[in-house]
């Protein structure tokens, strides 16, 4: 395995291998319940940038080391820096590292043990994918302690129907990994002894595929679903237009009807 290149920021709460195209980025603070303090989110940053620019790196895995996957924001750092300038680099700060998961070339894919909660629940709903271990379970739960959760909300409202991510928004309620799944908040409930493999094999399929295809693909996916129905189909064909035209595209469609399997040169 290799590291990626990325700042050394945090490197115990944080760490990124590379192992045949699949990137494992692991949150390390199991002692704090992997809580997104500043400095992790500064790491995990430094870290999704450094993958975006890399040709290596196939799919990503968020992962995490403990009982928990991620419980949010670490509430006893925020109580030290009661100040409003603190406040709102932090959020704004989480919110540019959400978004860089949404918007890097290769899937994200959450591999959820334990509780993902608050901030930890929006972590999973930004990732494109997400496998739970069947005792996983999910809240966003800041509203019992007085604190609406306004930042999570805007990824679980765009992967949760509304109605299901309010109660989870108002009650502060748990829900265990078969509801997450019910409601599409996760793909996949697996056993907790087959959690780390089942991830895996899934990133494995994704592997195989052309990137080319595969990162034009995201790509499209995000930015369709942000446009009205007219501007979705423009846009979307102008990127199977370009797929098609594609070096990956044209061998495809060579190896489908030549009954082979394609070769691809992920351009």
């Amino acid at each position: 395995m290799s590291e990626p290149q990325a700042a050394a920021t945090s490197a115990a709460d944080v760490t990124c291998e590379l192992d045949d195209g699949i990137a494992t980025l692991t949150l390390n603070r199991p002692q704090r319940f992997n809580t997104l303090t500043s400095e992790v989110i500064a790491a995990l940053s430094e870290h999704l940038a450094a993958l975006a620019a890399s040709d290596d790196a196939r799919v990503v895995i968020l992962a995490s080391t403990g009982k928990a996957f991620s419980t949010g924001h670490d509430l006893k750092e925020m109580n030290a820096n009661r100040d409003e300038a603190f406040y709102r680099r932090l959020l704004a700060d989480c919110s540019k590292m959400m978004q860089a998961i949404v918007a890097l070339p290769q899937p994200v894919i959450a591999q959820v043990q334990g509780i993902a909660t608050a901030a930890g629940c929006q972590l999973v709903a930004s990732c494109d994918l997400a496998v739970a271990a069947a005792s996983a379970r999910f809240a966003t739960n800041g509203i019992q302690n007085g604190l609406y959760c306004a930042t999570p909300a805007v990824a679980l409202s765009r992967v949760v129907p509304r109605k299901h991510a309010l109660e989870m928004l108002l009650t502060g309620d748990f829900i265990d990994a078969a509801r997450a799944a019910e409601i599409g908040l996760v793909n996949h409930v697996v056993a907790d002894e087959a959690l780390g493999a089942e991830t895996r094999a899934l990133a494995t399929r994704i592997a195989e595929k052309s990137q080319f295809a595969v990162r034009l693909g995201k790509a499209s996916f995000y930015r369709q679903a942000n446009q009205g129905l007219d501007g979705a189909y423009r846009g979307a064909s102008e990127d199977l237009v370009c797929n098609l035209l594609s070096a990956d595209g044209q061998e495809g469609i060579d190896a489908f009807i030549e009954k082979r399997k394609p070769t691809w040169q992920d351009r």
